[in-house]
């Protein structure tokens, strides 16, 4: 038996052969050509069918994976396109007098290299997409079909990188997990995998020569087996029985209330990314929606969505949820969440600097853009809008003066809009020390727990060489969290928690005898909370 380890993408146990996923790639050879117009004509005709391929991908992912995720084939499909893209290959292929393939394989290479030393991770990231493009134009041109074909036995995909366009070829049905070498938690592949529900590592040393072998992924430990030995097998067979089972027992809490065993109710609600995810908060019962990041709709365009773009969204999101409540978070980029378009500088700290509502209080523009599209959107469903990274009182009087604006410039027009409720995240030590005061500007309050801990403590949740010490059980932290829920009731606020935390089975009894308002979870998440909470009795019958 092998037992090698890497970093989990997502938990859950698959038992299968491996396939070892040879990507197919080929030496492409520099050839002379005599006819520079023909070979040109038949790059732009394999150029055309790569399109068609990838608005072919498009439309199959969004209904395996969701449109959000899905958005990575446009994406490819444009810089198929792209005009200076088009003109390189063009050029190498009259000047130098070569072969089509020639031409996309160097320009690919050269495309891939500089944006990969860009230092915005936006563009670095197009790296990988120039080079699968790339790929599948010299497939076309040789006539060789592309990947996706792993055979009719369920199989565990072991590779040592995976491009999102193979990714979502692959027989969802015949995929049991995959295993990598490369790749990263927030790699477009990375995010199919935990959308298609896939267990998924990555960061393992593999080898060729497992390729057929029977093996093991232990989600829930990193771990990959290799020919596992009979008391592994069994114990892990019956740890995923035993998954199955009790995921099975929890589809009998739907429809129930979120309700403790002396009567406490507590609001649980779903996070979602996009509209694509409403599907699951329906299909996993959720009570509303606590947390919609709204930034994704920025981070999967290529430019400033549009008024339009936005209220559809918003719009869909509020009819689906038929009356639920649906709290959105106004745009939270900067630190971690880099987008091209915005043009933000280098920073050294950005986790500190210039992010979230100090984007909007400074762009105030693209601002109301958002938050006329989500008024508009509150005329048809029940819409609450939550500011995140706030740290003054002056701040959300700016917020609200502009929301007034925007009212009345609505007004103007004889546009409807709804009643809204506004909120604040709290997730900074400076929030939580003046949430008495900022409980008077607001109704509601919503705890973001991955930050408030980042800040409290510290310590850069990015930073892996301090996992270690990154504890969000901090006794300091779970004060914070008691302190802003006392504060946020003495002056009149609901108060939730949408950050990890508030998935966090072992704290679910605690939260609800600090007296939490509200949950809000991944939707895969809310089940379980549901058992806690009706599992739990109040020590204080309170």
């Amino acid at each position: 038996m092998e037992k090698v380890t890497g970093k989990s993408i997502l938990k859950g146990i698959a038992i299968g052969r491996i396939l070892y996923y040879r990507k197919g790639e080929q030496q492409v050879k520099r050839t002379k050509i005599d006819d520079v117009e023909a070979e040109k004509k038949r790059y732009e005709e394999a150029k055309e069918k790569a399109v068609i391929q990838l608005n072919e991908l498009y439309q199959k992912a969004v209904k395996e994976v969701g449109e959000m995720n899905a958005g990575v084939f446009d994406v490819q499909a444009m810089m198929v396109q792209d005009g200076d893209y088009v003109d390189s290959i063009l050029n190498i292929i009259e000047t130098q007098q070569v072969n089509a393939e020639f031409a996309v394989a160097t320009t690919g290479d050269n495309f891939a290299r500089m944006f990969a030393e860009m230092e915005d991770e936006y563009f670095k990231a197009r790296a990988a997409d120039v080079k699968d493009i790339s790929e599948r134009i010299i497939n076309v041109l040789s006539g060789r079909e592309n990947g996706g074909n792993i055979g009719d036995e369920p199989v565990i995909i072991v590779a040592d990188d995976l491009a999102p366009s193979e990714t979502v070829q692959m027989d969802k049905e015949k995929l049991l997990a995959f295993v990598t070498r490369h790749g990263s938690s927030n790699s477009h592949t990375a995010i199919l995998a935990r959308t298609m529900n896939i267990p998924a590592l990555i960061g393992v040393e593999i080898r060729e020569e497992w390729d057929g072998k029977k093996a093991i992924v232990d989600g829930s430990t990193g771990t990959l087996y290799v020919e596992p030995d009979e008391e592994i097998f069994e114990q892990l067979k019956k740890q995923k029985e035993d998954e199955e089972k009790s995921r099975a027992m929890l589809q009998e809490l739907k429809g129930k209330e979120d309700v403790t065993l002396d009567g406490k109710q507590i609001k649980l609600y779903a996070n979602i990314g996009g509209v694509k995810d409403v599907a699951s908060v329906l299909a996993n019962d959720a009570a509303g929606i606590g947390l919609f990041r709204s930034e994704f709709l920025y981070l999967e365009s290529e430019d400033y969505p549009s008024e339009e773009s936005q209220f559809t969204a918003y719009k869909t999101v509020a009819q689906n949820m038929a009356g639920k409540k649906v709290v959105v978070r106004t745009l939270d980029i900067g630190a971690d969440k880099q987008i091209g378009y915005f043009n933000l500088d280098h920073e050294d700290n950005p986790a500190m600097g210039y992010r979230a509502i100090r984007i909007c209080l400074d762009r105030i523009d693209i601002f109301k853009t958002q938050l006329r599209a989500l008024l508009r959107a509150s005329a048809y469903g029940n819409i609450a809008i939550m500011y995140p990274m706030i740290i003054s009182v002056n701040e959300v009087r700016q917020i609200k003066e502009i929301v007034e604006s925007v009212k009345r410039e609505l007004d103007e027009h004889g546009v409807p809009y709804g009643e809204v409720e506004q909120g604040i995240m709290i997730e900074t030590p400076a929030a939580v020390m003046i949430s008495d005061q900022l409980a008077e500007e607001v109704d509601f309050f919503s705890i973001g727990t991955n930050d408030l801990t980042q800040y409290t403590l510290a310590i850069d949740r990015q930073n892996m060489k301090l996992d270690n010490i990154y504890d969000s059980h901090h006794p300091a932290v779970l004060r914070m969290i008691q302190m802003t829920i006392d504060n946020g009731h003495k002056h009149g606020c609901w108060v939730g928690i949408c950050g990890e935390l508030g998935a966090d089975l072992t704290l679910t009894k605690t939260f609800i005898e600090m007296g939490i308002d509200e949950l809000s979870v991944s939707p895969s998440f809310v089940l379980p909370v549901r058992k806690n909470i009706r599992e739990t009795k109040l020590t204080d019958n309170n």
